[in-house]
């Protein structure tokens, strides 16, 4: 396995621990990590023996404060091209033409999905998680937060556009709590309480039992069939991106994805009449 320097990748239990690990900049997005964020996505995505991941990051500070600013490099300064239109934007390739940052590769290498690795994600944020942090909390599955952590982002404040992670949280936020994070800026941060009322977060835990409340739910997911998983992953996904009605098309698809012999040996399961045993959440 490639040996990485800004985070730490290891396998146990056919779960892939992926650790941001810039604890000093508080793990912010600089362009080593992009890479190598990459490449772990890619070998989430091919290496069978890993069913689930749990994505975290060292330190208590923060989970991610987004792109690393002072590795960005020199800002285009090209003036911008009106686009009376931005929804016909896609017309001239997908982005707006001489926007500063539209040639970003960022959203592409750090995004799980983006990256073909469909398999659950399991997030843990410890600490402020904002701005391109939400590339990744927008495209992983269940996110747990330590009862310190906080969810905001600068775009704004800096006279930046929230493009990418807007539409990120909007597919995990009301609309009306994005709106209000988004153009509050650095003014206001959300609580990981307030998270999870608003259904960010799925669970919040004292910091101290973080790993294990997150390693709980990623090692429970990876112990049944990955087909069945990543079938049912699919499955859910499509549902929020899709009309109902093509979604419904896809369904035979991902039913196809669990193995014949898997679903026998679940059969063989239920009727033996063995339960596993359950919490109450």
């Amino acid at each position: 396995m490639t040996s990485f320097d800004t985070i730490t990748f290891e396998v146990a239990e056919h779960v892939a621990t992926i650790t941001l690990n810039r604890p000093e900049a508080l793990n912010a997005i600089n362009t080593q990590m992009q890479l190598e964020l990459k490449t772990a996505w890619d070998e989430v995505h091919f290496n069978d023996d890993i069913h689930a991941v749990l994505l975290t990051a060292a330190g208590d500070r923060a989970f991610c404060v987004g792109a690393d600013r002072s590795d960005m490099g020199e800002v285009s300064t090209r003036r911008r091209t009106r686009v009376d239109d931005p929804s016909k934007a896609h017309l001239r390739g997908g982005v707006v033409p001489g926007a500063p940052g539209a040639e970003s590769t960022l959203e592409m290498n750090v995004c799980p999905k983006s990256m073909g690795a469909w398999k659950p994600v399991i997030t843990a944020v410890n600490g402020i998680a904002c701005g391109g942090a939400f590339y990744m909390l927008g495209e992983s599955d269940i996110i747990i937060a330590a009862e310190h952590a906080t969810f905001f982002d600068p775009h704004v404040t800096f006279g930046m556009v929230a493009g990418y992670e807007s539409v990120h949280m909007l597919q995990r936020m009301p609309l009306g709590e994005v709106l209000r994070m988004q153009l509050m800026g650095s003014r206001e941060r959300l609580s990981a309480g307030r998270a999870h009322q608003i259904g960010l977060v799925s669970e919040v835990v004292p910091a101290d039992r973080l790993h294990e409340a997150a390693w709980h739910v990623a090692s429970t997911i990876a112990g049944y069939a990955p087909g069945a998983v990543q079938g049912t992953l699919r499955a859910i996904w499509a549902a929020r991106e899709l009309p109902k009605s093509v979604a419904l098309q896809l369904s035979p698809q991902f039913i196809g994805m669990a193995s014949l012999d898997d679903w026998a040996a679940g059969q063989r399961t239920f009727e033996s009449g063995k339960r596993a045993e359950w919490r109450l959440r």
